[in-house]
């Protein structure tokens, strides 16, 4: 039975309980190679809308992104997999799915997947692309491209973007290019692609100049986030997921970073209630956000605390698997909250108090420590000054007057920025 309700948070303790009770337990190179494609047979209490699904003691959610035409519902919980071919065959008008996933998530779950979309009716088409970030580039965009366009896609045809970021991200931007655009559906299978990357339509693809800086909106049809599917990821993948759960809390939900600090350790074991929770919680917030402000033109831009820090990390390493991405977001909220203390904008309590729940789980904040170090602190100054959300040649970052207060900072102080960095990184 389906029912519209609040979603509240659980007090400490409530989920190990009602689980006891019952509840279901590479690196970039300027010289990039054409990846090669394998086409084969797959062996809160906010205002939105917020369906619950209990079913033998699993709670599953549905959360509507409402944006007019592009609308679309995003389903989490376990068992998704199994239920994707009733879920997707509406979307797919001509029967056709054409799957894209890398070689890691076909090996665990592509079988399952398959058997779902065929039972459904749907001839599926498979591409398993290699996984890690070198595959999303201009080489893998143009060898996606180029297979959907061999196999004959059509834009009554469904393309599904099944894996991690990396995977969503490259197979939306090939669905919102090929034949002017053709639906797609993103079955994200890491914590951070369900909570992040999987929802509100951001497609892009890595230059050597920095990180998504070609892409396009192209909103999914649909998003199937299968909980499920975690416990085959190594516990630094879910580490980093956390990251982006965690985020929202401290963008514009204090109680849910309290919940957080209370209740990380539950999510990072990934305790049935405890995690649907979390990632359900951060999908609505970003679901209202995107709702706001699709386009990235004022308040989405919020969701990119920590990541203009991060993404001059990351690049600065080259896009090394040494330091991924929500590694790289878990130090760069912290500098973000250091840099704002710093600039007399938030307290210094409310900084350490963000640094020290992400040391507690696992996250390494002083970037001296960071795999990559030694950071140069006027490279990583000069790759924030090329982030996307820069304006007129002056840096724009997202800054914070308190945990649950962040904000856009237009305009922000290169000189002073220039000089923290400097400390940071000595």
């Amino acid at each position: 039975m389906s029912v519209r309700r609040p979603l509240v948070l659980p007090r400490q303790g409530e989920v190990a309980r009602a689980a006891r009770d019952g509840g279901a337990g590479a690196s970039m190179s300027t010289q990039q190679r054409r990846p090669s494609v394998s086409a084969c047979a797959l062996t809160a209490p906010l205002s939105g809308e917020h369906a619950f699904c209990f079913s033998d003691r699993i709670m599953t959610h549905t959360i509507h992104v409402s944006l007019g035409a592009r609308s679309y519902d995003v389903h989490i919980g376990a068992g998704l997999i199994a239920r994707a071919g009733e879920l997707i065959a509406p979307f797919a008008p001509a029967k056709r799915a054409f799957v894209v996933t890398d070689e890691n998530v076909a090996h665990h779950h592509g079988a399952a997947l398959n058997d779902a979309l065929k039972a459904a009716g749907l001839e599926v088409f498979a591409f398993v692309m290699p996984p890690g970030e070198e595959t999303k580039s201009f080489a893998g965009l143009e060898s996606l491209c180029t297979v959907l366009l061999e196999k004959g896609i059509t834009r009554k045809d469904l393309v599904v973007a099944f894996g991690g970021g990396v995977i969503g991200d490259l197979t939306g931007l090939a669905a919102g290019l090929v034949k002017r655009g053709v639906d797609f559906v993103q079955i994200p299978t890491t914590l951070l692609s369900q909570v992040d990357s999987s929802v509100g339509g951001k497609t892009a693809i890595d230059t050597p100049e920095g990180k998504n800086l070609i892409g396009l909106i192209h909103q999914p049809r649909l998003v199937l986030a299968d909980s499920g599917v975690l416990s085959t990821l190594p516990e630094r993948e879910i580490r980093a997921g956390y990251a982006e759960i965690v985020k929202m809390g401290l963008i514009k939900d204090d109680p849910f970073f309290q919940w957080c600090e209370a209740l990380a350790g539950d999510v990072l074991r990934l305790d049935p209630l405890a995690l649907t929770h979390a990632i359900a919680t951060a999908v609505e917030h970003k679901a209202r956000i995107v709702e706001a402000d699709e386009t990235e033109q004022g308040e989405r831009a919020l969701l990119n605390l920590g990541h203009t820090f991060a993404h001059a990390l990351e690049a600065h390493g080259g896009y090394s698997t040494k330091l991924i991405h929500g590694e790289a977001v878990a130090a760069g909220m912290a500098l973000a909250f250091d840099f704002s203390a710093a600039q007399g904008l938030c307290s210094g309590q409310d900084a350490a108090r963000v640094k020290a729940h992400l040391n507690r789980a696992g996250f390494i904040t002083d970037i001296r420590q960071l795999p990559g170090a030694p950071f140069d602190p006027e490279a990583l100054l000069s790759i924030m000054a090329s982030d996307k959300k820069a304006e007129a040649g002056s840096l724009t970052l997202i800054l914070a007057r308190g945990i649950g207060q962040a904000f856009v900072q237009k305009a922000a102080d290169a000189e002073a920025l220039g000089a923290f960095l400097k400390r940071e990184t000595q």
